[in-house]
């Protein structure tokens, strides 16, 4: 199951996007997170900046993957007819193709202005080249590896 979680680019440039993730009742983990307060899980709002932050990665292969978090704060909850408004800036680049993003996501009720939006998570990620096991280093440990029937 793939989740989309970005509805709607706002803005972007080069170094930064803004872009919304609308909640309803539709969404299919909101039966069982948690049933009777249904909520955005913490972790897709951190896919949401992840999903957003792609879109500012190179676009040529390799893929950008997550490769780590850092101070990541959650704040308020996203609930059904709220938005999720991320911002996501691109900081810096290292030699290795890993690039450093800080985040935001503001929680916006229905018909709220965004200037008076709660912040729903905060934080600074990465994203880095994935990385791609060739099969024939996985063929040769299974060769080492006795078989059963020995």
């Amino acid at each position: 199951m793939r989740f989309r979680l970005i509805d709607t680019v706002l803005q972007q440039d080069d170094d930064r996007i803004v872009a919304v993730k609308n909640v309803t009742l539709a969404e299919e983990y909101l039966a069982d997170h948690f049933p009777s307060f249904p909520v955005l899980p913490g972790v897709f709002m951190l896919e949401a900046l992840v999903q957003a932050a792609r879109r500012l990665c190179p676009t040529a292969p390799p893929r950008y993957v997550l490769g780590g978090v850092k101070a990541l704060r959650y704040g308020t909850f996203v609930g059904p007819g709220e938005s999720l408004r991320v911002e996501v800036v691109r900081q810096k680049v290292d030699d290795a193709g890993v690039i450093t993003f800080k985040g935001d996501g503001l929680v916006v009720p229905s018909g709220t202005d965004p200037a008076d939006a709660d912040t729903a998570v905060s934080g600074r990620f990465t994203m880095r080249p994935m990385r791609i096991a060739k099969r024939a280093a996985v063929s040769e440990t299974a060769a080492m590896v006795p078989s059963r029937s020995q």
